[in-house]
């Protein structure tokens, strides 16, 4: 099938951003995936929070590997840069790509197939050196390019369309992003867009390594009963920590609240998570607290889903790595070649 455009027509009275640009200025290609597939939900929620956010689409960058996953980038912000990797691979890319230009907002769109198994490594590698980007995973347990065989975040114990049990452990790539030090981590579903949207709103807003790891269905393989990754089994087994709202920087912000009613957390460019708590005794400032509570609500069959972990003063990449303020792809040729006096003292410093 190929790749249909959409019509440039559209109604005059469309609500636009601060930036003059509608919803329309960041949406794609026609999807070809599946009717009811949940990346499309993903697509429409990416779109929806670019949009809410005003974020000039020349200054997104969206990367992707190989899956249904990796071919949604094709039906969302389609006057952004983009670039589709090999198998496992876009992290690296991402982070050359981060590393050139720190100018651009990044997002990296992955599957369970493409992040959990050929990609394991490159996902671990790119979230413990704290890359400056959005990495979301749409997570629905099978290889659905390649006629449904469990992937590696299949829960033990779940039933295939053809009625094939799992025997192997899963990959929790949440606990994964906890462990390797992601600075944000969260957990929504496909089918909850009120709350996909805010969470995808606060992942490009913050200033490290973001990770959303979204159960996404797959209509065609991963739909039926004994499933633990479709629209009925998550609805059912739901467990939303808080609900989210998003309040970009936007000069003094005041307003009274009642004590208790919620919390704001504030991240290091001004922006503001306004969380409230559902659950009363889950704090999102604590890393080992999230792991360990995961593992609980794991065991009694819950899926757990909001923002999970915030660490409010990120350090990125390129903080770790001391680089320039100025993008490295915006260098001089004398700025980039100091001359043989400066290359003599790094190479003593590194004696």
């Amino acid at each position: 099938m190929t790749y249909l455009p959409k019509p440039k027509f559209r109604h005059p009275s469309l609500p636009a951003n601060a930036l003059g640009f509608t919803r329309r200025d960041y949406e794609g290609a026609v999807s070809t995936l599946c009717a009811g597939c949940g990346h499309d939900s993903i697509s429409a929620a990416i779109i929806q929070a670019c949009f809410e956010l005003s974020l000039p689409p020349h200054r997104i960058a969206k990367l992707s590997g190989i899956g249904c996953s990796s071919k949604t980038p094709t039906y969302f912000l389609g006057a952004s840069h983009g670039f589709n990797s090999v198998h496992g691979r876009m992290p690296s890319v991402l982070t050359g790509a981060n590393l050139a230009n720190r100018d651009l907002v990044y997002l990296g769109v992955s599957g369970d197939g493409d992040s959990a198994s050929i990609g394991l490594g490159q996902f671990a590698h790119a979230i413990r050196r704290g890359v400056n980007m959005l990495y979301i995973v749409e997570n629905n347990g099978v290889y659905g390019l390649t006629k449904g065989q469990f992937s590696a975040t299949s829960d033990r114990g779940s039933k295939s369309k053809k009625g094939v049990v799992n025997s192997d452990e899963p990959i929790d790539l949440i606990g994964m992003a906890l462990q390797l030090g992601a600075t944000y981590v969260a957990r929504s579903f496909s089918g909850d867009k009120a709350q996909l949207v805010p969470l995808i709103k606060a992942g490009l807003l913050h200033g490290g390594a973001a990770f959303i790891d979204c159960i996404s269905p797959c209509v065609a393989f991963n739909n039926h009963e004994g499933s633990t990754r479709s629209f009925d089994y998550v609805r059912a087994h739901n467990e939303a920590v808080n609900r989210l709202d998003v309040i970009p920087a936007r000069g003094e912000i005041t307003t009274q609240y009642a004590p208790g009613e919620s919390v704001d957390v504030r991240q290091h460019d001004g922006s503001v998570i306004r969380l409230k708590k559902v659950a009363a005794d889950y704090d999102t400032s604590d890393r080992v607290a999230a792991l360990t509570y995961l593992q609980r609500r794991q065991e009694a069959g819950e899926i757990v889903t909001g923002l999970l972990y915030l660490d409010e003063e990120p350090v990125d990449l390129h903080a770790a790595l001391k680089t320039v303020e100025k993008p490295l792809n915006a260098l001089s040729d004398a700025e980039l070649c100091p001359g043989a006096g400066e290359i003599a003292k790094i190479n003593a410093s590194l004696r």
